[in-house]
Order: structure tokens, then C-alpha cells, then sequence
């Protein structure tokens, strides 16, 4: 590549037959196909401008079926970012999210990360079974943002992806400022380096990037 650009590491999770392989390709490669094939795992490149800065989108999209649990979880590690996907038209993947979440919330082993809460299919409004409201209140309670799209006609497609850089920019920006106060508390008190030195003035030059 011409320049080194930032990489972010985007996980699509959800149930099978939701439409996170729709959902990826569309934003990816701006295709859409209405054929099921069940993925196992499916990696993409996707080189993007957020907030004026050109980098580098990693998405991986992973198994929805039970019986590639423990494949899923070794994809899941080096995400910073999660996309848990259910169909508007499926009340069971919606209530499928929050086994998702546990799951990755334990294989990262941290309380919090980065995601987005995204209903698919959200052209078959005649057919909904979940309202917008549940998901905008399980996004709520699992401290993430809920968005409805639609592979089909590309509607909110592209903002589900950005909004989750987004969202991992905002963290890694709190998680590096939280971390410079005990550097700061670190460094020897410069009132009491001068008191010490007994009226001789010291040079101490201090950088903190």
C-alpha cells in the first residue's frame, strides 16, 4: 500500500439466516444477493474516509449456527468492534443477542466493547416482529447503538460500519486518556525537585506526549 494506514478489526456476529453475509458484501463490495449460503467464516478488506482520515476496515464475518461456537469465539479475539446482527422479521435472533454478547464480552474478558446493535431486513416492514423500540432499548442496556438496515435497498448499510469506527475511536481515545493521570502521578514533583536543591536553580524538561 502507498501509505501505512490505521486498521480497525469489525466483527459481524448474529444468528443464522439474518443477513450478515448481505449485510457485509453490501457495504464491502456493493452487491446484493438473495441466496442463503451459510458462512463459516468469510474475512474483507475495505479501504474507507471517517471524520477525514483515510484507513483500513478489516471485517470478518462469522458463523451464525450453533455448532461453530468455539470457531466463532477464536474470530472473535482480535475484534475491537462488534456488529450483533438480527432480522426485524425474527423475534428469536433479536433474543439471540444478548448469548452473543455474554460470549464476546468473555473471550475479550472485559466488561465493555465497542458495538453496534443492527436490525436487518428492514424492507419487510409488513413482516416485523420486533419493534425499533426493543432495539433501541437492548442497545441501551448493552451500552452499544442500535440501527435498522436493509441489504436490498442499502439503507443505512454504510452508517451501521462508520458508526461503529465510531464508536471504537471514541473508547481507544477515553481508554488512553484515562491511562495518562497515573503517568502524570509517576513523575517526581517538580516544586519539591527545586525546595530540595537548596536555592539552586534545576533543569527538568518534561514532554508527555
Amino acid at each position: 500500500m502507498a501509505k501505512n494506514l490505521r486498521e480497525y478489526k469489525l466483527v459481524v456476529v448474529g444468528g443464522g439466516g439474518v443477513g450478515k453475509s448481505c449485510l457485509t458484501v453490501r457495504f464491502v463490495e456493493n452487491k446484493w444477493t438473495q441466496e442463503y449460503d451459510p458462512t463459516i467464516e468469510d474475512a474483507y478488506m475495505k479501504k474507507c474516509v471517517i471524520d477525514n482520515e483515510e484507513m483500513l476496515l478489516s471485517v470478518l464475518d462469522t458463523a451464525g449456527q450453533h455448532e461453530y461456537v468455539a470457531m466463532r469465539e477464536t474470530f472473535m479475539r482480535p475484534g475491537e468492534g462488534f456488529l450483533l446482527v438480527y432480522s426485524i422479521t425474527d423475534y428469536a435472533s433479536f433474543q439471540e443477542l444478548e448469548v452473543f454478547y455474554e460470549q464476546i464480552l468473555r473471550v475479550k474478558d472485559k466488561d465493555f466493547v465497542p458495538m453496534m446493535i443492527v436490525g436487518t431486513k428492514c424492507d419487510l416492514e409488513y413482516d416485523r416482529q420486533v419493534p425499533s423500540s426493543d432495539g433501541r432499548a437492548l442497545a441501551a442496556r448493552l451500552r452499544g447503538r442500535h440501527i435498522e438496515t436493509s441489504a436490498k435497498t442499502r439503507v443505512n448499510v454504510d452508517a451501521a460500519f462508520i458508526e461503529l469506527v465510531k464508536l471504537i475511536r471514541s473508547y481507544q481515545k477515553e481508554q488512553f486518556q484515562t491511562r495518562l493521570p497515573t503517568r502524570v502521578s509517576q513523575m517526581p514533583d517538580q516544586h519539591a525537585l527545586n525546595s530540595g536543591s537548596h536555592g539552586k536553580s534545576r533543569g527538568c524538561g518534561c514532554i508527555i506526549a
